[in-house]
């Protein structure tokens, strides 16, 4: 395992992590299909073994709120090091769908993430469910958008803040309000539940279709091309796949000029409250990829942690990032950077000395979709240039 000098952590201290936690959390998978992601956030109760471990102080940050910096000696016009103060990425402008809209080509079987063959015959009343908001966008982005009529908590989109929500409690599925909407066609992941009202709705005659909760780069347009074949609309899945697909490439290439020569250490915190819901992502879940397209170092994964993992003071000391990533409403649930920084251990990493917090839209940081090349350049404008507004 590779620690840099200026980490502090020791080799022993990050083979004591990783011996801590064998697999990520107890279930971390498994209860995906048992109630989402959120639901194994809830249920988890492994704790991260003691560590002992501190990194070298830094800078004391400025006395106001917003971010500064200074001038940099090469490269970017700042040295990101430098800056101090918490930072919001931009939302970023809505996926724009192809057009002329396609017509599906129905009826088609497709096999599922399942394995399951599944026939669909009729995409006029959809549903597109999944805890990023993924899906949903990927259907406004392949022009089928005025076919949904009914989205989850997480979908954020104008084109579907008219349309009634079928979540409740943050992200569990009713399947009451489900299928009082008449939906011909579910599209869905194991990110969602609970399982047992998935299931409902296949007993209850809804043709669904599963598709990958794997949150990564490269699948993207797969994903996307997977979607547009259970539509019957394979060729506006192509395009819109390519599109995705060269915006992203170019995204990481104009990122790449923005981060300093030794990277960054970041970490993905999920927080909601002010009591115990306070997690570290880990490899797996989709924040190594976006911290990797930032040009940064994930320290979690670096540390040997997987899946989900309680953000213990002695974890967030031992891997001491120069950065933290949020969702924004999580960032507010628990008072701002000053109530995250009352969180045991934060205050005494060096984004916590630095209030190096950055967060982002909910429904947008994750979300690994058609969006998904704005959203890199809005999170990495506010890390390495919070200044500047594209």
């Amino acid at each position: 395992m590779r620690h840099r000098i200026q980490r502090g952590v020791t080799r022993a201290q990050g083979r004591l992590l990783r011996a801590a936690a064998p697999g990520g959390v107890p279930g971390s998978r498994s209860r995906r299909h048992q109630g989402g992601v959120w639901g194994a956030l809830l249920a988890t109760t492994a704790a991260v073994a003691l560590l002992a471990g501190c990194a070298s102080g830094p800078p004391n940050p400025t006395a106001s709120g917003g971010s500064s910096a200074s001038p940099s000696a090469s490269g970017s016009s700042i040295d990101p090091r430098t800056i101090t103060g918490p930072s919001t990425a931009h939302t970023v402008a809505e996926v724009t769908p192809l057009s002329p809209a396609p017509t599906p080509a129905l009826p088609v079987t497709v096999t599922d993430e399942r394995g399951k063959k599944v026939t669909v015959t009729d995409a006029s009343r959809m549903l597109a469910l999944d805890v990023y908001g993924t899906l949903a966008e990927t259907v406004v982005g392949l022009g089928l958008g005025d076919r949904l009529v009914g989205r989850s908590s997480s979908n954020t989109l104008s084109t579907m803040a008219s349309l009634p929500v079928v979540t409740e409690n943050g992200h569990n599925l009713n399947a009451e309000a489900i299928l009082a909407l008449r939906p011909t066609l579910v599209l869905i992941d194991t990110t969602i539940g609970p399982s047992a009202v998935r299931d409902q709705l296949e007993a209850s005659g809804v043709t669904t279709v599963y598709f990958s909760p794997k949150r990564e780069l490269d699948t993207v347009p797969d994903r996307i091309a997977a979607v547009a074949d259970a539509l019957g609309v394979p060729e506006a899945g192509t395009t819109l796949a390519t599109r995705v697909k060269d915006e992203i490439a170019d995204a990481r290439a104009q990122i790449a000029t923005m981060a300093p020569a030794e990277p960054l250490r970041m970490v993905f915190l999920y927080i909601r409250g002010t009591a115990g819901v306070f997690f570290v992502f880990g490899k797996g879940e989709g924040a190594d990829e976006l911290i990797d397209a930032l040009s940064g170092e994930d320290v979690a994964s670096e540390a040997g942690l997987e899946g989900i993992k309680p953000a213990s003071a002695e974890a967030l000391l031992a891997t001491n990032p120069e950065v933290i990533l949020v969702m924004t409403d999580g960032l507010a649930s628990t008072g701002g950077v000053d109530g995250l920084l009352a969180r045991p251990g934060v205050a005494d990493t060096t984004a916590g000395q630095r209030r190096r917090v950055v967060d982002m839209a909910d429904g947008q940081v994750l979300s690994f979709g058609p969006s998904t090349a704005a959203v890199l350049l809005s999170l990495a404008d506010a890390v390495y240039q919070p200044d500047v507004s594209r």
